[in-house]
C-alpha cells in the first residue's frame, strides 16, 4: 500500500471512502511483490496494481464489495485455482491479497493517515497489519515509526501491541517489508466480548503483514559532464535521490542538472568522506580523471554501499587499477568495482550509457546474471530476501565475476 502512499495520502485528505487491495504473500513468479497495492474508491476510480494485469479485474471487484460490505477479506489467487486462471493469473505464481475498506468514517482511518503521510513526506514508518489469526483481527492496522512510537491498536491487549511494534519496528530499521508470527504461548489472544465474567479469549497466533517505507536510497553521481545529466534523469526515475558532485562549479550547476536533488561543488573524496550513505546507496564515478578517480575509489570501495561503478575505457580502467592496488586496495575490495560502467548493449549516446549503467546497478542489487531472459533459466523474478548489498560480504559481490572483454560503456 505503501507504494501509492500520494495518491491515497491525497485521497484521505479529500475524505474519500476506499478500499485498498494489498499483496501480502508470494510465491512462485509473480510480477508483483509483497506491498503491491490497488485501490478502489467509491467512484470506481482505481489506482495501482497487485500484477501487472493478470488478476487486476479480480481484485477490483473484490474492493468494490469490501465497499459495500465493510468487510476485510484475504484471497488467494494461484496457477492451480480454475478461477484465478480464468482472470490470468498464467505466470505460474500464487498471489495472497488482503483486502481492506478504508471508509471515511471508518475507526481504522486515523492509523492509515499516519503511516500514509508519513511515507508520502519521504519519511520512515511501517503498516503492520494482521493477515492471520482470530478472525476479528483481521485487517487490524498499527502504523509504527522509527523511534518505536505507534498509532493503533490490535485487540486491545497490551502484550500483542508490544509485541506487533517490537517486531514491526526491526523490519522498519531494516527496510524490509515481510511478515512475522507473533505465538500466543500462553497469551490469550482475541475478543474480550464473549462469554461472561469479563468475557473469554481463544488462543490463537497472530501472523502480522509489515510494509516499511524509507527514505529512498541514495544515487551520488560524481563528475559533472553529459553522461551525468542522463544517469540523473535515470536515477529520478528508478526512484533514488540524486546528487551530483564536481570539484569544478563552471559545471556542478542547477542549469546543467536541473533533475537532481542535491548539487555539491566540492573535491569527490572530500564530499563522499562527509556524506551519509548506506547499504543501499550507489556511486557512480564519472570523473574520468585519475586526480578525482583514485582517492574518490580508495574511499567509496572501503565503503559499505550497495554498488560502485566507474566509467572508462578499459586502458583507464587497468591504470586505475594499478594504482589502487599500489595505495593498498585488496583483491576483495578491488572485486566490487564495476568497470568499465555498465553492462554491455552496445551504448553509444549519454542516455544509452545512462540505461546500461542503471541496467547494472539493478542487476547488482537484485541478484539478476545481466543476460537475455530468453537465453538464461534462471527464474525472471528473483528472491532476494537475504542478499546482502554489493560489496558488503553478501552474494551479489560474491558471485560477480570482472567484466568479460567487450562489454566497456565508458568512453575511449
Amino acid at each position: 500500500m505503501l507504494d501509492i502512499a500520494k495518491e491515497l495520502n491525497r485521497w484521505l485528505e479529500e475524505g474519500r471512502d476506499f478500499a485498498v487491495a494489498t499483496v501480502v504473500a508470494v510465491s512462485g513468479s509473480a510480477p508483483r511483490g509483497p506491498g503491491a497495492a490497488l485501490a478502489v474508491d467509491a467512484d470506481g476510480t482505481a489506482i495501482g496494481s497487485v500484477s501487472g494485469g493478470c488478476v487486476e479485474g479480480a481484485v477490483y471487484d473484490l474492493c468494490a464489495q469490501a465497499l459495500k460490505d465493510g468487510q476485510v477479506v484475504r484471497e488467494r489467487f494461484g496457477y492451480s485455482d480454475e478461477d484465478a486462471f480464468a482472470v490470468g493469473l498464467t505466470c505460474g505464481g500464487v498471489l495472497d491479497i488482503l483486502v481492506t475498506p478504508v471508509p471515511a468514517d471508518g475507526p481504522g482511518r486515523k492509523v492509515f493517515q499516519v503511516a500514509l503521510s508519513a511515507a508520502a513526506r519521504g519519511e520512515a514508518a511501517a503498516l503492520a497489519r494482521v493477515v492471520r489469526g482470530p478472525a476479528e483481527l483481521l485487517g487490524r492496522a498499527l502504523a509504527v515509526h522509527q523511534d518505536g512510537s505507534c498509532a493503533g491498536e490490535l485487540g486491545g491487549l497490551p502484550d500483542l501491541d508490544r509485541a506487533a511494534v517490537q517486531g514491526t519496528r526491526s523490519l522498519l530499521n531494516a527496510g524490509r517489508t515481510g511478515t512475522f508470527d507473533i505465538a500466543a504461548s500462553g497469551a490469550r489472544w482475541g475478543s474480550p466480548r464473549t462469554g461472561s465474567g469479563g468475557g473469554s479469549r481463544c488462543e490463537a497466533d497472530v501472523t502480522l503483514f509489515v510494509e516499511s517505507s524509507i527514505p529512498p536510497p541514495r544515487m551520488l553521481v560524481f563528475g559533472a559532464i553529459d553522461f551525468a545529466a542522463a544517469l540523473v534523469r535515470m536515477g529520478k526515475f528508478l526512484g533514488y535521490h540524486v546528487t551530483v558532485c564536481d570539484a569544478r562549479p563552471v559545471f556542478a550547476t542547477r542549469t546543467r542538472f536541473p533533475e537532481a536533488d542535491d548539487i555539491v561543488v566540492d573535491w569527490p573524496h572530500r564530499y563522499l568522506h562527509r556524506t551519509q550513505t548506506d547499504g543501499r546507496t550507489v556511486v557512480c564515478v564519472l570523473t574520468h580523471d585519475v586526480k578525482f578517480d583514485v582517492p574518490l575509489l580508495e574511499a567509496a570501495l572501503r565503503l559499505p554501499v550497495a554498488y560502485v561503478g566507474a566509467m572508462g575505457s578499459r586502458r583507464t580502467h587497468a591504470d586505475r587499477d594499478r594504482r589502487l592496488r599500489e595505495i593498498g586496495l585488496t583483491e576483495a575490495e578491488l572485486t566490487r568495482l564495476h568497470s568499465p560502467i555498465g553492462l554491455d548493449l552496445g551504448a553509444r549516446t549519454p542516455e544509452e550509457s545512462a540505461l546500461s549503467i542503471a541496467a547494472e546497478i539493478v542487476a547488482a542489487r537484485q541478484g539478476g546474471a545481466g543476460l537475455p531472459l530468453g537465453s538464461s533459466h534462471t527464474p525472471i523474478h528473483h528472491d532476494t530476501q537475504g542478499l546482502q548489498p554489493s560489496g558488503a560480504g553478501g552474494q551479489v559481490a560474491a558471485s560477480r565475476d570482472r567484466k568479460p572483454a567487450g562489454s566497456a560503456t565508458g568512453t575511449p
